[in-house]
């Protein structure tokens, strides 16, 4: 695939303009949906700003947690510029369901400051708004050869991957399954939030139904981080949590608006 290319005697990478379109669309989509609902569209921009830097510093440090054996290296350097050089090489990739952590608690933390109002309408606009940017991740994913998929005899073949083992086999294209499912997870929750169905519990909706999607699709993953735990990589195992823990918010919020709904009128 074309890792990168050439612009005015530069070396562009694919994912970096695939992930800044990403992010430009689905900013875009976000501040108009945001202002045709009624809510304060600067404010939603001041939300996914800081989401975005709780999405890079999380990204970052969920994978310096999956090289943690490296650490140790560390503390054996001779220089300076050699602990720079071991510290890129833990830290320097990223695992997406660390940014997605990272952007939430990061999010969380400027609405909690900035005393947001109706942040449930803010976070179903960011249910939608998130897969719709993931996809475009997904399709950068697949350009650079990352995140590739098993050997299969009906896939790519990748021949520029910065990761060895990717390139020169014909693997299965499985960052197009997950872009694909991100984009129709988008559209269901588009068409929810367009409808007013399920106010704020879009993202809870969001949360379970990527989990899941990504505990299949991580079976069809080849590189090196599977059977992290039971057999089950990382992202699985993030993906049992993160569903748990949405099915128990959920059953909880029910019984407390039954509740509710049964106290008498005054």
């Amino acid at each position: 695939m074309i890792g990168s290319f050439m612009l005015f005697g530069k070396e562009i990478s694919s994912y970096a303009i695939a992930a800044l379109a990403g992010i430009l669309i689905a900013g875009i989509f976000a501040y108009r949906k945001t202002k045709k609902c009624g809510l304060d569209e600067i404010k939603m921009l001041f939300m996914l700003l800081f989401g975005a830097i709780g999405v890079f510093l999380g990204g970052h440090i969920l994978y310096g947690i999956t090289n943690i054996q490296y650490i140790g290296a560390l503390f054996h350097t001779d220089s300076f510029w050699q602990f720079i050089q071991i510290f890129a090489l833990i830290f320097g990739g990223q695992v997406f369901y660390g940014g997605l952590l990272g952007g939430i608690a990061a999010a969380a933390i400027y609405a909690k400051a900035a005393k947001l109002e109706h942040f449930g309408g803010y976070a179903d606009i960011a249910a939608a708004a998130v897969p719709l940017f993931h996809t475009f991740g997904r399709i950068g994913c697949f350009l650079g050869g990352c995140c590739y998929g098993i050997e299969s005899e009906f896939g790519f073949t990748f021949h520029n991957s910065l990761i060895e083992s990717a390139n020169g086999v014909s693997r299965f294209p499985v960052q197009l399954c997950e872009a694909l499912f991100n984009f129709v997870l988008f559209l269901v929750i588009y068409c929810l939030l367009k409808k007013g169905r399920m106010k704020n519990m879009l993202f809870f909706l969001y949360l379970l139904v990527y989990a899941i999607g990504r505990f299949f699709l991580e079976f069809l993953r080849g590189d090196s981080y599977r059977g992290f735990l039971f057999g089950l990589s990382t992202s699985q195992i993030i993906s049992v949590l993160i569903a748990a823990v949405v099915f128990i918010c959920l059953i909880v919020l029910h019984i407390k608006n039954k509740k509710e709904n049964k106290k008498p009128a005054d």
